[in-house]
C-alpha cells in the first residue's frame, strides 16, 4: 500500500508541478527566483514544524557539512530555474536534466576513482547521444520565429547558449552533490528527512541577494489576470494561483519520492522517476503544444533507453522471470 501510495503520489505530483511552472514561465519567463524561493520556504516551514520541532531537535550530521550541501544545492536550484529565461524550452530542460547519470558517472571516476562495466558506458554514450540530438534540433529552431534580423538571431542563439551552459554547470554541480550526499550517508547514517529541511531551511537568506527580482515579479503577479478558487468564491490573480499549486505539488513529488526511497530499493525509484519523467514530456509537447520534431522524439526514445539501461531494469526482469519459473516448476511438483 505505502509503495503504490508513493508512485501514486511521484506522478500526480510530479507531472502536475512541471504542468503548473509551465503556466507561470510561459506568461513570465524571468520567474524562476519568485518559484524557488516559494518552494524552498514552504518546506522549510514544514520541516521547522514537523521535523526540527520549532528548532529544538538537534541535527544529526554537523552543521558544517549542511552548510557546504546547502551552498550546492542553493545553486543548482537557482540556476536550473533560471535557465528557462534563456529561451530554454520546457521538454529540452527536461531532457537536458535527464542526463545527471553522466555527470554521476564522469565524477565518480574523477573524484571516487570508480570504475564501470562496459554496459554503464553505453548507457551513458546512449544519454549523451540523446541530449545532443534534442540539443542540435532545439538549436535549429531558436533563430527561426521572431528574429527577421542577422544581427538579433545572433544574440537570441548566444543567449540561448549561455542557458545551455547553466544547465550544463547545474548538471555537473549537482552530481557533485550527490556524492558530496553519498559520503556523509556512510559517515553519519540516512537522515533524508533532516537533510530535505536544513537543505530547504539555511539557504533562505540567500534569496536576500535575489530580492528585487522577487519584488518585481509579485507586483507582475498582482497584476495578472483575477481567477476565481472553486468552492470558496475568492478571486485571486492567477499567477499566485498557478504559484500555490505549483508550491504544494512540489512537497507532494518529494515526500512521494521520499517514500518510495524507504518503500523500494533504488532500482525501483530510478525506474518510476525515469517514468514519470517521460510523462511529464509528453504532457508538456500535447498540452503545450511545444515544437517537437521526429528528431526531438528519436533523442527523447535514446536518452530513456540509455537510462534503463544503465539501471539493469532487463537484467532485473529477466531474474524476477527466471525466478517465476522456478516457483511454477516446484509447485508442479508438489
Amino acid at each position: 500500500m505505502g509503495t503504490l501510495l508513493a508512485i501514486l503520489l511521484v506522478f500526480v505530483g510530479c507531472c502536475t508541478n512541471v504542468v503548473f511552472l509551465e503556466l507561470l514561465v510561459r506568461d513570465f519567463p524571468g520567474c524562476g527566483n519568485i518559484v524557488t524561493f516559494a518552494q524552498f520556504a514552504f518546506i522549510a516551514l514544514e520541516g521547522f514544524i514537523f521535523e526540527s520541532n520549532f528548532g529544538r531537535k538537534k541535527s544529526t550530521i554537523p552543521m558544517r557539512n549542511y552548510v557546504i550541501m546547502v551552498t550546492m544545492f542553493f545553486t543548482v536550484s537557482v540556476i536550473n530555474n533560471y535557465a528557462l529565461n534563456f529561451n530554454i524550452a520546457m521538454p529540452l530542460h527536461m531532457i537536458f536534466r535527464s542526463g545527471s547519470l553522466i555527470a554521476n558517472m564522469i565524477l565518480g571516476i574523477i573524484i571516487l576513482k570508480k570504475r564501470y562495466s562496459a554496459s554503464k558506458y553505453m548507457s551513458v554514450a546512449l544519454i549523451s547521444a540523446g541530449i545532443f540530438i534534442c540539443t542540435i534540433m532545439s538549436a535549429k529552431q531558436v533563430n527561426v520565429a521572431n528574429n527577421p534580423s542577422d544581427e538579433e538571431s545572433v544574440h537570441t542563439f548566444i543567449h540561448w547558449l549561455i542557458g545551455i551552459a547553466m544547465l550544463t554547470f547545474a548538471l555537473l554541480m549537482s552530481a557533485r552533490m550527490g556524492i558530496f550526499q553519498e559520503t556523509l550517508y556512510k559517515q553519519y547514517g540516512k537522515h533524508s528527512k533532516e537533510a530535505l529541511f536544513y537543505n530547504h531551511c539555511l539557504p533562505l537568506p540567500g534569496f536576500l541577494l535575489l530580492s528585487s527580482d522577487i519584488y518585481n515579479h509579485c507586483i507582475h503577479f498582482n497584476q495578472s489576470t483575477p481567477a476565481e478558487i472553486p468552492g470558496i468564491g475568492l478571486t485571486v490573480p492567477v499567477m499566485w494561483l498557478y504559484l500555490l499549486i505549483n508550491v504544494i505539488t512540489q512537497y507532494v513529488c518529494i515526500r512521494g519520492v521520499f517514500i518510495l526511497t524507504t518503500e523500494c530499493a533504488s532500482l525501483t525509484v530510478t525506474l518510476v522517476v525515469t517514468l514519470r519523467k517521460f510523462l511529464s514530456l509528453i504532457v508538456s509537447v500535447w498540452y503545450f503544444q511545444n515544437p517537437f520534431t521526429v528528431w526531438h522524439w528519436v533523442g527523447t526514445a535514446v536518452v530513456f533507453l540509455g537510462t534503463l539501461l544503465y539501471t539493469e531494469v532487463w537484467t532485473s526482469v529477466r531474474a524476477a522471470l527466471r525466478r517465476a519459473d522456478v516457483k511454477g516448476v516446484e509447485a508442479k511438483r508438489q
